[in-house]
């Protein structure tokens, strides 16, 4: 290459240096911060629009005649502190945690897929149910059925290999037990269980859901819906116990907020949701609580040096004691299942 070239390809880079504007492909960049149209390049730090707002914003507050913010805040027209929204203050350790939601458990009563139908009756697993479909096994009201997700209803006559099948309905039954009865379907040594409180309610096996002792009493749902009975009893979702709580010692105020402010229990953290006395009485206290916890209340109480001497739940879920003495049971109406199904 010859010197003059060389000097020519010089001069030409000099005056690209000199020149304004990125030299990006779409046309020059004004670079004049005074320009109404600058954009900048990249960014400003953080600390430089701090500064920069804080500056402006203590200027205006000066010429106001308000005191300069130590606090790097800015001043409202009656003297107050705005607090300003920092955006590198973020810190994923405080995120909001997600809140799981839950589908509303469907209606068991109502038109359901064959191979569940099956399973219900307690033939084979739904899998293996749609075997059986595919197979040609299966019929309903006379029909083969090989299609799968078919949906039957209660009514229907289904078959399979020419026997005909019945899925078990679903019961729901709530009582109010009495003292001195077990909260289960059997016991080894031959105590009084809740189970011959229901004798005659239905045909259906049903058990106990969530835990009562012996001594307390209050209410008690049964059914033989096992979907019904897992979300219910999950801790995940919390179903809401209302108790009233008897003592012969008076209960302080200070160690009831306390329990509402929570404490570690065996290892494991507990609170009360709610907790008052009950007509002002310190010997009697309403507790509401959202744990399944074994013992969970009469724990709770003894953590503080407080003996329960009668405990009554009141309000499971959304059921409450309304016409059901003590000793007596009712079958759940159809409203109560559908607020049911919806809140857990």
């Amino acid at each position: 290459m010859k010197p003059s070239d060389v000097s020519l390809q010089l001069n030409i880079y000099c005056k690209m240096k000199k020149s304004t504007g990125s030299g990006r492909r779409g046309g020059a960049r004004r670079t004049k911060p005074e320009s109404k149209s600058f954009r900048p390049k990249h960014k400003l730090s953080q600390n430089s629009t701090k500064n920069s707002e804080s500056d402006k914003s203590n200027t205006a507050e000066e010429s106001k005649g308000y005191p300069k913010s130590k606090s790097g805040g800015k001043y409202g027209a009656k003297g107050k502190t705005i607090l300003k929204t920092r955006t590198g203050s973020y810190r994923p350790d405080l995120r909001r945690n997600k809140v799981e939601k839950r589908q509303p458990l469907p209606d068991s009563n109502a038109p359901m897929r064959l191979n569940r139908y099956v399973s219900q009756a307690g033939i084979c697993s739904r899998r293996e149910a749609d075997v059986l479909i595919a197979a040609g096994v299966v019929s309903v009201n006379g029909d083969v059925i090989t299609q799968m997700g078919y949906r039957v209803n209660q009514t229907d006559k289904v078959q399979v290999e020419g026997d005909t099948i019945k899925a078990e309905a679903k019961r729901y039954i709530l009582l109010n037990k009495p003292k001195n009865f077990l909260a289960t379907d059997e016991d080894p040594q031959g105590r009084r269980t809740v189970m011959q409180l229901i004798r005659g309610a239905c045909k259906e096996r049903v058990v106990p859901i969530g835990r009562l002792d012996r001594d307390s009493t209050g209410l008690l749902m049964f059914t033989n819906d096992g979907e019904m009975a897992k979300r219910l009893t999950h801790p995940k979702v919390g179903v809401r116990n209302l108790y009233h709580a008897s003592f012969k010692e008076k209960v302080s105020q200070g160690d009831l907020d306390k329990m509402l402010e929570g404490f570690e229990l065996d290892g494991k953290f507990v609170k009360l949701n709610k907790a008052s006395f009950v007509k002002s009485d310190p010997r009697e206290v309403g507790v509401e609580i959202h744990s399944g916890r074994n013992r969970i209340v009469k724990r709770i109480f003894e953590h503080f040096g407080y003996k329960v001497t009668k405990l009554d739940r009141v309000i499971f879920a959304c059921l409450t004691k309304k016409n059901v003495p003590r000793g007596h049971w009712r079958h759940l109406t159809e409203e109560e299942m559908s607020i049911l199904r919806m809140t857990t």
